[in-house]
């Protein structure tokens, strides 16, 4: 069979991964695909950068606009990243009958319905396993392998840089602002690290996961979306005592009104597989009703594991290229016609435990008060610290971690503690999670 030709648009790290990849493993990959897969053209935005791979067959220019319509190409591969440009390529590469691979969860996350509309309108494939997660295939094993269950839970590390900086402060005893200091230093943090550490990149993420879990529409804009800036080293100590672990999780969830979708610091129970992953190591776990929990680890990031998802991707186009649309694998797991709107839950009605910390007057009887609020709400009390002060003149603290309850009674009970004559500073809250293993 004639080769698969694909043209790059992105020859940096991930795109030269690929080109190296594809030549050191060629014969293999040719063996899997059934033909050949030859990357012939690439765009990049600058012809004076030295790359990082041999670039003598292939054809690279700055015109990416000319490689999405070249009739001689069959998969357009785009790894320029970011939002428009990108969204504006694939768009044209789908009406020009090009299939799709991308490791732009960007561009899935915020245009994905509209993309996928489009290559199911035109016959063609998107193939986005590189997205998520790098290496790890998690899009494959929600789509394909556990597609017989109907998933409960998703639930993960899904940013590596977010992971390495709670890491740090547990393990070195650094505050926030030198974890990322290191973490850009040993080039797992951007100069302006936004997307990792305030969690847009998980939110991206989770928006798919949740997707191809629950057949619900790509929803991005309605997670709720909290970072790790704020993360008292205190609170990493209280947490450890009490029996957790502080990780920064995407969390998608049936519950009984709804789907929530979430991105935020969760105290995790330290014998859980998600607290002992360090590092820039992702992991994801995935609950169905049948299988019960599976678990997905590894490289979430970096040339080689980015390129072994893009490469993955590109050897399953090449095996559907010779399928009818209609027998191929569906974009977001569910037929088009059967994904369906669910609820999407606003934080308020969040139903899981919570952990706060509330410093007060150190007096006879706050303690008491505190919880008598909690049992008139009907939250249930899980676990209690009580720090003394370390004089006199200093506050107590009081740290409580509850029974899974709405997150809006919660904060209700939190509104009436902060109310509290005794009470000195505000209330500092994190959510809590247990999950199987």
């Amino acid at each position: 069979m004639e080769p698969v030709k694909v043209g790059v648009l992105g020859l940096g790290t991930v795109g030269a991964g690929v080109v190296n990849l594809l030549a050191r493993n060629g014969d293999e990959i040719t063996r899997r695909a059934g033909r050949e897969i030859r990357v012939t053209r690439a765009a990049v935005r600058s012809l004076d950068r030295t790359r990082d791979c041999e670039t003598g067959a292939i054809d690279i220019g700055t015109d990416a606009r000319a490689i999405v319509e070249d009739p001689n190409i069959d998969v357009v591969l785009e790894l320029i990243g970011g939002d428009e440009l990108a969204y504006e390529l694939v768009m044209a590469a789908i009406a020009n009958g090009k299939h799709v691979v991308t490791a732009n969860k960007h561009l899935i996350a915020l245009h994905g319905n509209e993309i996928f509309a489009a290559a199911d309108e035109a016959g063609v494939v998107v193939s986005f396993e590189a997205a998520v997660a790098g290496g790890i295939p998690i899009i494959k094993a929600i789509r394909e392998s556990l597609a017989a269950n109907r998933i409960e839970w998703v639930a993960g590390i899904i940013n590596g840089t977010g992971n390495f900086i709670l890491s740090q402060m547990k393990f070195e005893g650094v505050t926030f602002e030198q974890a990322l200091a290191e973490a850009q230093k040993l080039g797992f943090a951007e100069a302006d690290p936004t997307f990792d550490v305030d969690g847009i990149d998980a939110a991206h993420k989770l928006a798919i996961l949740g997707s191809i879990a629950f057949g619900i529409p790509l929803s991005f804009d309605r997670i709720v979306t909290d970072g790790i800036r704020g993360i008292a080293a205190d609170d990493i100590e209280y947490a450890e005592e009490l029996g957790y672990r502080v990780k920064h999780l995407g969390i998608a969830q049936r519950q009984e009104t709804g789907v929530a979708m979430r991105v935020h610091p969760t105290l995790v129970p330290e014998r859980a597989l998600l607290a002992n992953v360090e590092g820039e190591k992702n992991a994801i776990m995935v609950h169905g009703d049948a299988v019960g929990p599976t678990a997905y680890y590894g490289a979430g990031a970096g040339a080689g594991a980015t390129a072994s998802a893009v490469v993955a991707d590109l050897i399953d186009t090449a095996r559907m290229m010779s399928v009818d649309p209609s027998g191929r694998v569906p974009h977001l797991a569910f037929q088009p016609d059967q994904i369906t709107e669910e609820p999407i839950l606003e934080s308020p009605d969040f139903v899981c435990g919570h952990y706060f910390r509330v410093q007060v007057a150190d007096k006879t009887g706050v303690m008491a008060e505190i919880t008598r609020m909690l049992a008139e709400l009907e939250i249930g009390i899980e676990a209690i610290l009580q720090k003394d002060p370390p004089t006199a003149e200093d506050d107590a603290r009081v740290i409580i971690v509850t029974k899974p309850a709405r997150e809006g009674t919660l904060h209700e009970a939190l509104d009436h503690i902060k109310a509290l004559p005794t009470t000195r500073d505000g209330v500092v809250h994190y959510r809590v999670a247990e999950f199987e293993d």
